[in-house]
């Protein structure tokens, strides 16, 4: 009988370690996806996974997906932090996401809503389809995201959309080294929720071509502001339409071949270092101020300024 306790029990601690081992296996800092991986697989660089979501379930809060070689990944649902990271040592991890979103950002059944931090680099997001997608990145519920050096195109609502409405939050994006084109709007911002806020920093990039008549480039609504630098939009309806929000500054940008380059409807906008030229209108006041330090270019348009004038800025 001793003999058998004994057993039972070293079949329970055996059970428990497997366990354990299995959870820890799951849970692993780094993990890694192949063209030629495969789902079951633990993900890491000798066995990787196929998917990145087959991948995210495997990987620890704040760890980082690697790609191996190139290959289409699959859309993704993002709800702790972590790091996709398509490389380019091999080759360039991709999503294709026809009639859905291509990563969604949404922590709102977690245990903490409103706070994770999502790093996506080096993708190409492709809404590309029989139906083409809806948003490249759909960032409902977070704290923050960083879009690092990737390509988001074809998709009929955006390439980008921050539609959030935690109350008493202030949401980041930040995104750099981007190239969008092919979108009904390129990116729109709105924080819903009470005293919250969404601020967006946008560093060298290129948004061209909307999707449909009365495509955008960079959209203002509720509660939102963004700095906008070293960027380049051209071929859209309105490059930056402040429509609502807190306003935007425009620092070293090229707003070109577009209906309108500025649409400014409220708050007070500043802009330096920039050229505004052949767009149909560079300005359109709508009820809104840009201020300006006088160092920028308005030309080739065919009206530079309607419905108001520049504020001029002096130097404090």
């Amino acid at each position: 009988m001793n003999k058998f306790r004994f057993t039972i029990k070293l079949v329970v601690i055996a059970t428990f370690l497997l366990a354990f081992a299995s959870l820890a296996q799951a849970q692993a800092t780094r993990t890694w996806v192949s063209g030629v991986g495969d789902d079951v697989n633990p993900c890491s660089r000798t066995a990787p996974c196929k998917t990145f979501a087959g991948a995210i379930s495997k990987t620890a809060a704040g760890g980082e997906i690697d790609a191996l070689d190139p290959g289409g990944f699959g859309a993704v649902t993002i709800t702790k932090s972590i790091v996709l990271d398509g490389t380019w040592g091999a080759g360039f991890g991709s999503i294709l996401s026809s009639g859905t979103n291509g990563v969604n950002i949404n922590d709102s059944a977690s245990g903490s809503p409103n706070s994770i931090v999502v790093t996506l680099r080096k993708l190409s997001i492709n809404g590309a389809g029989t139906t083409l997608g809806l948003s490249g990145v759909n960032f409902t519920s977070g704290r923050s995201v960083n879009i690092e050096s990737c390509q988001i195109f074809n998709f009929s609502t955006a390439g980008v959309r921050v539609a959030t409405t935690g109350a008493s939050i202030s949401y980041e994006l930040h995104m750099r080294d981007t190239t969008m084109w092919n979108l009904a709007t390129a990116v729109s911002l709105s924080s819903a929720g009470a005293s919250s806020s969404i601020s967006a920093q946008i560093d060298n990039c290129s948004i061209r071509h909307g999707l449909l008549s009365g495509s955008d480039g960079i959209v203002l609504s509720t509660n939102s502001a963004a700095i906008v630098r070293g960027s380049y939009i051209a071929f859209v309806d309105r490059a930056v339409d402040i429509g609502a929000g807190f306003g935007v500054s425009i620092i070293d940008c090229t707003f070109a071949s577009n209906t309108t380059g500025i649409n400014v409807a409220v708050a007070t906008s500043r802009i330096t270092h920039s050229s505004i030229v052949a767009n149909a209108t560079g300005v359109n006041f709508a009820g809104g101020v840009l201020e300006s330090f006088g160092d920028n270019t308005y030309a080739g348009n065919t009206n530079n300024f309607v419905g108001g004038a520049i504020t001029p800025k002096t130097q404090q």
